[in-house]
């Protein structure tokens, strides 16, 4: 079988690259890059600063990689050209010159959540306040950063933190930031599970080649952004972007009722033995929590009700698709950093109001559970697993979370409660 390249499949050449990305994984190469492919002049020049491999892997086939798009039925295949050139993050001399370049127009980021409170050198905030020195150096042409992370107001936050970063640099350089470099707010949804050496074989059913790189996904894709770009961008709304003037309630739709249904099932469905989305939701217990959750966020949420509905039954379908065997142990990833914006809003609504909502319980009773007995990635694990494995261990890991809620006795007891009726139901 031949191996997947731009001649093999028959693809048109690389795109000139006026696009870099920092982040290069499933989810970009299922969401970003497919919405650029629909724009044949831009062409993406994507790092990784985690993995070696997949570059290497990539360069091998021109940039080109299987997109899977699994619902009930059948999978679909497409190959997405949109990748001009992959490199790892060793690759610095070109990743400054990229950043550079008065023909690169906006860089995207999918760094996680965790990534944007981490600064130096060799952090992402890091290696993107080097590319701007660098394009400040240069000639200084504007340059429009758009993050694609599940943060409430993403755009600002990535700001905060490279004004945190550029504290010390030159009063020129930091000015040039403040009035040439645009921060671009947006929501992105696509559920994208980690790739099987079975997703590989199927890729190769498809296609008919031998790709070692493929991404699999659901049909469902969502995004929207607001913000300027001073360069220009490519058509994404070509392939389904949508450009709206004010993000937050959308954002809040997505983080609570999606990510937030996420994160309770990644938790208390470990707990409870199961392993994907799909069984978690078809589990009674977790498929009432669920329920139960969007109910509660329905009451603190901005958008109409006939909207949150029409959302939650389309989650519900996205959720109990066979097609995408999405792992729970990859969403439980990071909880320190992800309750906060997905859970803690609506329990502080609740709690506001002497509300015990049962699902955001639920939550951090299965957070507990997975930090005391489960491998943990979370930048803050060092900390979190002795203490949920320590005395008065649900006071002490929410503290974490929020100092407030180490003073409610009442959530901390429910807690306590919670994750003991979670250790029985598990028998």
């Amino acid at each position: 079988m031949a191996r997947l390249t731009r001649s093999a499949a028959r693809a048109r050449p690389p795109a000139p690259v006026r696009a870099v990305h920092i982040g290069l994984g499933a989810f970009h190469r299922a969401h970003q890059a497919v919405h650029t492919m629909a724009d044949p002049d831009w062409g993406i020049a994507a790092y990784t600063f985690r993995n070696t491999e997949l570059p290497r892997v990539l360069t091998e086939q021109d940039g080109l990689y299987s997109l899977q798009v699994r619902g009930d039925g059948e999978p679909q295949a497409e190959i997405v050209d949109a990748i001009s050139r992959a490199h790892p993050g060793s690759d610095i001399e070109q990743w400054l010159a990229d950043l550079a370049s008065p023909d690169v127009a906006l860089l995207t980021l999918t760094i996680t959540e965790a990534g944007y409170r981490a600064s130096g050198d060799g952090t992402a905030i890091g290696r993107v306040l080097a590319g701007l020195r660098e394009r400040h150096r240069a000639g200084g042409a504007p340059i429009a950063l758009v993050p694609c992370d599940n943060l409430p107001g993403n755009g600002g936050v990535l700001r905060a933190a490279i004004r945190t970063a550029a504290a010390g640099e030159e009063l020129a350089f930091r000015s040039w930031i403040e009035d040439h470099v645009s921060f671009v707010d947006t929501v992105v949804d696509r559920i994208t599970p980690a790739t099987t050496e079975q997703d590989i074989a199927t890729a190769a059913r498809l296609t008919g080649l031998e790709d070692r790189a493929p991404v699999v996904t659901e049909p469902f894709s969502e995004w929207l952004l607001a913000g300027d770009f001073p360069l220009g961008r490519p058509a994404w709304e070509n392939a389904g972007a949508r450009f709206v003037d004010d993000l937050a309630a959308y954002e809040q739709r997505k983080l609570w009722f999606l990510n937030g249904a996420h994160t309770l099932l990644a938790y208390a469905g470990a707990a409870l033995g199961c392993a994907t989305v799909d069984e978690a939701v078809q589990h009674p217990v977790l498929a009432s929590l669920a329920e139960s959750w969007w109910d509660v966020a329905s009451r603190h949420a901005a958008l109409p009700a006939e909207d949150l509905a029409d959302y939650r039954q389309r989650l519900l379908q996205r959720f109990s698709s066979r097609g995408i065997r999405h792992n729970l142990r990859q969403i439980a990833a990071d909880g320190s950093q992800k309750i906060p914006a997905r859970i803690l809003p609506v329990l502080r609504a609740e709690r506001a109001e002497r509300r015990m909502p049962e699902a955001p319980v639920a939550t951090l009773a299965g957070w507990l559970i997975h930090l005391r007995d489960r491998q943990v990635s979370d930048p803050r694990a060092d900390e979190l697993v002795p203490l949920a494995r320590s005395a008065d261990a649900p006071r002490r890991v929410l503290s974490t979370l929020d100092v407030s809620l180490a003073d409610d006795g009442e959530l901390i007891s429910a807690v306590e409660d919670y994750a003991e009726r979670l250790r029985l139901s598990a028998g």
